[in-house]
Formats: structure tokens, C-alpha cells, sequence
């Protein structure tokens, strides 16, 4: 890890904040509004090329299954010793309970899980072979998912359960990746909270008056309409995503640049900066950014400053990259890490 020596010397002098604030993190209730996706990761080893077409035939080995998409969100948020309520929908089948059993087994509450039986669960299900004596490489990936919206009665049964939750937590999550479950309707009723969190890939502007935002870079530019190149188009980012949205803040996270805060009051300037706390050790960065927002989320709600929670959010990152496939960590994993730079 290579940091700047004065962010370094700031980090030095928070750090019994920081540490004050993970050890609040178990007492923490969130809500997450999601698009639900089971991601599938299945594995054989080569035996021979198919006599029924110029194809692979693998050996199949192990099939390993894990929240994705916004159930990695609620799942990053468990992880770090959150208690969370999930609320989105599922189909009437076999990955929709895989999903309920991994959230069970963790502690989650399920019950805003709702069936659509017109619609699968979202899966994506990746095949990797390997011969006998080299690495495992990626052959296809399937998808599962309808393009359809849910049908109105849906949305509002939904609506109206996270109504009913938000008197009894602390936070709302919405992690949007356009699968359908985040309508009107429905994004109405999550930003009756008060501390609401938003990740969502597009469309940032059906979310105005959210608390905060955490778009990445290709998102933030999508959403501005232009490429952001230098310190110039970083500040007129933050301020015309701040105009967009109406939040109170607004957090961009640019890979191996870090991370760069923008509060209302300030719209043109950058709250903060935090450069990337490790650039060498990246394998896979699927789902790090539902690692931030749920390090993020969680230290808000624990009493951190913005950009105190944002540097949380950015050690939880730094650590879940360094795994192949969607990852999580842990309130001691991000000890860890304060520690060696303390």
C-alpha cells in the first residue's frame, strides 16, 4: 500500500474514531431495496472436444453459489455485522430459495422477499473449465432474467412493506442494476426515510433527495453526459450530479484514483479526496462497490463524518478486490488494515 503521507497522517490521527465506529456497526439496522441475482460459478476440468459439435465437454467439479447484484449489497452489509432486512423480488423456483437459504443462514430477514411468479430470479451463472495442469479460465456465461416490469400490484405490495420497515431501521439501501424491482412506486416509499443510500448504475436522477450517492466513474459520466478527464471536470461533476439528485452528498469512486466527496453546501469543490488503499493487489473489483456503500451506510449510521465513512467504505473496497468473484469482508479484516497504516 502506497498512501500520500499527509492523507496518511490524517488517517493516523482518526483512527480510534474509525476503530470507535466498526465497533458500532452490529447494533446497526438496514433496510436494502434490491435487485436480487444469484450468481452461479460452476467449474469442470476438460476431458475431450464433443463429437456433437466443435464444443468443450467438461468434467463437472463444483457449483458454487452466492449472492450478486444487490443481494451482494445485503450481503456485505450482514457480513459486517449489520442486522438487515432485504426487500425485493424473486421467482417461483429453485434460485429463489438458494438465495432465501445463503440470507437465512446469515442472519438476514427475508420477509420482503416477494415472489413473482411471472418473473425467474435473476442468475447468472458462469462456466469455467481447465485441463489438468493449468489455471481455470472462463468459457460462457448465462443469464437468467426477464425484461419485464412487475405487475403493478407487485410494485405496491412492496411499497408498502417498506413503509412498514422504515420506523424500524436506521438506514435505507437502494441498489439498483436495473432488473426491474426499483420502480416508482417503490423508490417513492424508500425515500420516505430519512438516511436513504443510493447505487444505482443509471437513471440517478428518479432518486432526487436521497442522503447520499456512489456512482463510479463510467456511472458518474453517464450521468453528466461528458468524460470526466481532469481536477476541472471532477469539480463540475460533483456539482452537477449534486443539481441532478438534490442529495446532501455525493461520493465518486474512481478505481485506482480513489474516492472524491461533494457535499451540497460546496457544490463546486471537492469535500475530500482518498486515494486508493491498494493499487497492486487487484484480482477481480465485481461488487466492490456494494462493498462501499454498505461500509459506507453502516458508518453514517454509527455517527462517522461523510468523508470518515467514505474511508471506511474505501478499506472494505481495497479488501474484497483483492478475492476472484463477489466478495465480502469483515469488521476485523478492516481492523486489520487501520492498524498497519496507525
Amino acid at each position: 500500500m502506497t498512501l500520500d503521507t499527509v492523507f496518511l497522517s490524517s488517517l493516523r490521527s482518526r483512527f480510534t474514531s474509525l476503530m470507535g465506529y466498526l465497533e458500532q456497526f452490529s447494533g446497526i439496522r438496514v433496510l436494502v431495496v434490491g435487485d436480487l441475482t444469484l450468481d452461479e460459478f460452476m467449474t469442470g476440468q476438460v476431458e475431450r472436444l464433443s463429437r456433437e459439435a466443435p464444443v468443450l465437454i467438461l468434467r463437472h467439479e463444483q457449483t458454487r453459489r452466492i449472492p450478486g447484484g444487490g443481494a451482494n449489497a445485503v450481503y456485505n452489509l450482514a457480513k459486517l455485522g449489520a442486522n438487515v432486512t432485504v426487500a425485493g423480488f424473486v421467482g417461483k423456483d429453485e434460485q429463489a430459495e438458494a438465495l432465501r437459504n445463503i440470507f437465512t443462514a446469515a442472519g438476514i430477514n427475508t420477509q420482503g422477499m416477494l415472489i413473482d411468479p411471472n418473473r425467474p430470479t435473476v442468475t447468472k451463472t458462469r462456466i469455467s473449465g481447465h485441463a489438468r495442469q493449468s489455471v481455470t479460465q472462463q468459457i460462457v456465461r448465462v443469464d437468467r432474467k426477464s425484461d419485464d416490469l412487475p405487475d403493478l400490484d407487485l410494485q405496491l405490495q412492496l411499497a408498502s412493506f417498506i413503509r412498514q420497515s422504515l420506523p424500524h431501521v436506521d438506514a435505507v439501501v437502494c441498489s439498483d442494476y436495473g432488473d426491474g424491482v426499483l420502480t416508482a412506486p417503490v423508490i417513492e416509499a424508500a425515500l420516505a426515510h430519512s438516511r436513504t443510500v443510493v447505487d444505482a448504475q443509471k437513471d440517478l436522477h428518479r432518486y432526487q433527495g436521497a442522503t447520499v450517492f456512489t456512482p463510479n466513474l463510467p456511472e458518474a459520466e453517464q450521468a453528466v453526459g461528458y468524460s470526466i478527464k481532469d481536477s476541472q471536470t471532477l469539480k463540475q461533476a460533483g456539482a452537477d450530479l449534486l443539481q441532478l439528485t438534490q442529495a446532501k452528498y455525493m461520493l465518486i469512486t474512481r478505481g485506482e484514483e480513489g474516492m472524491s466527496g461533494f457535499e451540497v453546501t460546496q457544490p463546486s469543490v471537492p469535500l475530500f479526496h482518498i486515494p486508493a488503499f491498494n493499487r497492486t493487489d487487484v484480482f477481480d473489483v465485481t461488487g466492490a462497490g456494494d462493498t462501499v456503500v454498505a461500509a459506507l451506510t453502516l458508518g453514517l449510521c454509527a455517527g462517522a463524518s461523510f468523508q470518515e465513512a467514505a474511508i471506511l467504505g474505501n478499506v472494505a473496497a481495497s479488501l474484497v478486490v483483492r478475492q476472484f468473484g463477489t466478495a465480502t469482508t469483515t469488521q476485523q479484516d478492516i481492523k486489520a488494515v487501520l492498524q498497519s497504516l496507525s
